[in-house]
């Protein structure tokens, strides 16, 4: 059995054996398992509204996938997506509602300042991982919270006291009439073409230019990168700067995309930290994050209409997504029987 072929299998197997185990969850609790999974299939596919909303779910666990998949594969654990995602967003709405800008000039500059102020706030942990080996992870836990609370004083500040601030200008929103009039009024927006965008420009950075292999070069081993000549600090701030950048891409899809404004937050939104369930799904390739965004942000969506439509709690609904985590995790031991299976059929 191919390589190819098995790297498929075990997410495939992975999701299976979680939903299999999910029905049994919901059996033992009480809870039918048939119109539990049923309130879930309608919730994701019930009519063009749901479908919508399932879409607008899935582009910013896109680019919060892409930004812990982009990290891993350079040797990096990228944690602080949420705190990079909540920078972004801050960002995008400040530019969209303080600018009087054509739109051609307006939506770009807000889509770029959430790229930029993600990377940069990215570029911290990254610079004290070059400079002095802090390890990144407990940095970037840190700095989520830095960026919570940070984020919550300047939107107050913005909005002159308020919780809440302007709705962002039209000139820099996402927002489609063409896919509201199709999904039935969805907040499905234009910012999903974007994140495919991102897709691509992940791809085309690891595999097409000098600069991915060296990024990857650097994750691998930093020392065999140094003995080879590369800059190997340059490439650790680098590998941070641009999952930040696409951190705070994310950020930009709720600002401009979803919500048209920032607010004050109590908690996390909960995206950035899913984003390494969703890398994980996709074993950290960029085709794989699309198909892990798609089934996690669908099971998100979906998983909203089990108590209404099945009585099921949504605590049940948590369970269910975590041992669909869980399995993916538990990868090794069924590529191991897939191989051994493989093995048998051969020998036979």
């Amino acid at each position: 059995m191919p390589n190819r072929v098995v790297n498929i299998l075990v997410p495939v197997i992975s999701v299976i054996l979680g939903l299999l185990v999910g029905a049994v969850v919901m059996l033992a609790s009480g809870y039918d398992p048939v119109a539990g999974y049923t309130a879930l299939w309608n919730g994701i596919f019930g009519d063009y509204y749901t479908i919508g909303e399932t879409i607008r779910t899935i582009t910013p666990y896109l680019l919060s996938g892409l930004a812990v998949a982009f990290a891993f594969r350079t040797g990096l654990f990228n944690i602080g997506v949420e705190g990079q995602l909540l920078v972004g967003w801050f960002a995008a709405a400040y530019v969209g509602i303080a600018f009087d800008l054509p739109m051609y000039i307006h939506l770009p500059l807000a889509i770029i300042a959430a790229a930029v102020a993600g990377g940069l706030w990215a570029f911290i942990p990254g610079l004290l991982k070059a400079k002095l080996q802090v390890h990144e992870v407990i940095v970037t836990i840190m700095m989520n919270y830095i960026a919570l609370h940070t984020t919550n004083v300047l939107i107050r500040m913005v909005a002159n006291g308020k919780e809440t601030t302007e709705t962002i200008k039209e000139t820099a929103s996402l927002k489609s009439a063409f896919f509201e009039s199709v999904t039935d009024f969805s907040r499905l927006h234009y910012g999903i073409f974007i994140a495919l965008a991102m897709v691509l420009v992940m791809w085309f950075i690891l595999e097409k230019t000098t600069t991915g292999f060296e990024l990857k070069a650097v994750g691998f081993n930093k020392h065999a990168s140094a003995y080879a000549g590369m800059n190997v600090n340059k490439n650790i701030i680098l590998s941070m700067v641009i999952s930040g950048a696409f951190a705070g891409l994310a950020g930009a899809m709720e600002a401009l995309g979803t919500f048209q404004y920032a607010s004050v937050k109590g908690g996390f939104t909960g995206i950035g930290f899913d984003g390494i369930a969703v890398a994980l799904l996709g074993a950290n390739t960029p085709l794989g994050v699309v198909f892990g965004a798609t089934l996690f942000g669908a099971l998100k969506f979906g998983s909203l209409n089990m108590p209404n439509a099945a009585g099921i709690p949504v605590e049940i609904v948590s369970i269910v997504i975590a041992l669909i985590i869980f399995f993916v995790a538990c990868g090794y031991i069924i590529r191991y029987f897939l191989v051994k299976i493989n093995k048998k059929k051969e020998a036979k």
